[in-house]
C-alpha cells in the first residue's frame, strides 16, 4: 500500500522508516515523503493512481494541510483513480481545525506525538481492505 506523509519537519522520514521498517521490508507499506503542500500535489499529479493514503501535517509554511486535503478533494473526487483516503495530523489538538479538517472530507485525525502502535493498527486494516 502506497503512503504519501507530507511533513515540513525533515527527520519525519526517518521516524517513519524506523517505525514501519519491518512493514516496508515486508512490502506491506511503501512511503514517499513531501516537504510541503505545493510538493505533495505535484506529487500526486505523477502518482495519483499508486496513493492509497496521505498523511499530512496540518500546520505548515506556504499551503497548509487543511488548503492541501481541500485541493486533493476537489481534484481526485471520483473514480479514476480511486481517491486517496487522508488522515490529517497536528501537533494542535483544538476542535476548529479537526471540524475543518472533517468538513473538508478527511478520514482521520491524528494529534502528535503520534501513536504509532494505533497509527499501525489503523494502516494495517487500510491495507487488509485494499487487498
Amino acid at each position: 500500500m502506497k503512503i504519501l506523509v507530507v511533513d515540513d519537519e525533515m527527520d519525519v522520514r526517518t521516524l517513519f522508516e524506523q517505525r514501519f521498517r519491518r512493514e516496508i521490508r515486508s512490502g506491506l507499506f511503501s512511503f514517499s515523503f513531501a516537504y510541503s503542500g505545493e510538493e505533495a500535489l505535484a506529487y500526486l499529479r505523477e502518482h495519483a493512481s499508486e496513493v492509497v493514503l496521505i498523511l499530512s501535517d496540518i500546520n505548515m509554511p506556504g499551503m497548509s494541510g487543511l488548503e492541501l486535503l481541500k485541493h486533493i478533494k476537489q481534484q481526485y473526487l471520483a473514480p479514476p483513480p480511486t481517491p486517496p483516503q487522508v488522515m490529517m495530523i497536528t501537533a494542535y489538538s483544538d476542535d476548529d481545525s479537526y471540524k475543518e479538517a472533517m468538513q473538508l472530507g478527511a478520514n482521520d485525525f491524528l494529534t502528535k506525538p503520534v501513536d504509532f502502535a494505533a497509527l499501525k493498527e489503523k494502516l494495517t486494516l487500510l491495507a487488509s481492505h485494499e487487498n
